[in-house]
């Protein structure tokens, strides 16, 4: 396999990337900070076990808040690794309720990088599959996006708009050769959501990244991690909206 992952030098991004060098696949990185990327880049090269020169992983700056990086990053990784095979976003930004309600400019940025640039990304990626035969995208979105909840009203609704992206483009494409994969994790105990009381079905980030892993080689159209989350989300999905009003989930 040879994977663009954006998103890949913090919590699952992480896990799944270490997952993935280990066993062989060849990555290249994309990500805001050109350091942090750097040293993912070291690390990987390290656990891979290869002979220096045989497992470089490249990087590359690529900033969902700023539009100009995302094509550019593509073509970068492209020509590094020859043709890639597989793109995986777990990039985005998270804000707690209040946290957004009172900070517009902050809400802004998490609706453009959770969505709107999202989207645009994957089209570039989804092109440049296409036009090779396919391969897999996968994106992390999230069970936020499930039903319009109290607690996370503006970012499950950037959820909720990329899990219906990825869905129609399952429903389109899959036939033509493009495998979508969307990822819907539950609660993750990450630098994202330290401070957070955990609910129950909390996941780590190396459960959810031997899960994904699963679904990218199986090419599921969606996965739930922790895999629990599905039969929570199975029961919200059938509330009436009276009891979602009285409840705060």
């Amino acid at each position: 396999m040879k994977a663009v992952l954006l998103g890949a030098t913090s919590g699952m991004g992480r896990e799944l990337a270490r997952l993935m060098s280990q066993r062989g696949d060849r990555l290249f990185l994309l990500g805001r900070d050109v350091g942090q990327l750097e040293r993912s880049a070291r690390d990987l090269e390290i656990r891979s076990g290869r002979k220096l020169g045989q497992g470089v992983v490249g990087t590359a700056q690529c900033d969902l808040l700023q539009a100009e990086t995302l094509d550019v990053a593509l073509d970068v990784a492209d020509k590094a690794l020859d043709g890639f095979d597989t793109v995986i976003v777990t990039a985005g930004l998270f804000g707690t309720q209040q946290q957004l309600e009172e900070d517009p400019e902050f809400a802004s940025r998490v609706v453009l990088a959770n969505f709107a640039h999202t989207v645009v990304f994957c089209e570039n990626a989804r092109k440049r599959l296409l036009s090779r035969g396919g391969g897999t995208l996968c994106v992390f979105s999230s069970v936020a996006g499930e039903r319009g909840r109290k607690p996370v009203i503006l970012y499950g609704s950037t959820k909720a708009g990329l899990s219906h992206y990825l869905e129609g483009l399952d429903h389109k494409f899959r036939s033509a050769g493009l495998k979508t994969v969307c990822v819907k994790p539950g609660f993750v105990k990450t630098g994202m959501t330290a401070g957070l009381k955990p609910p129950p079905f909390a996941g780590t980030a190396s459960d959810v990244a031997r899960r994904v892993l699963q679904a990218i080689d199986r090419g599921w159209p969606e996965v739930y991690v922790p895999s629990a989350w599905r039969w929570v989300m199975c029961v919200i999905r059938r509330l009436p909206r009276f009891v979602m009003r009285r409840i705060e989930f």
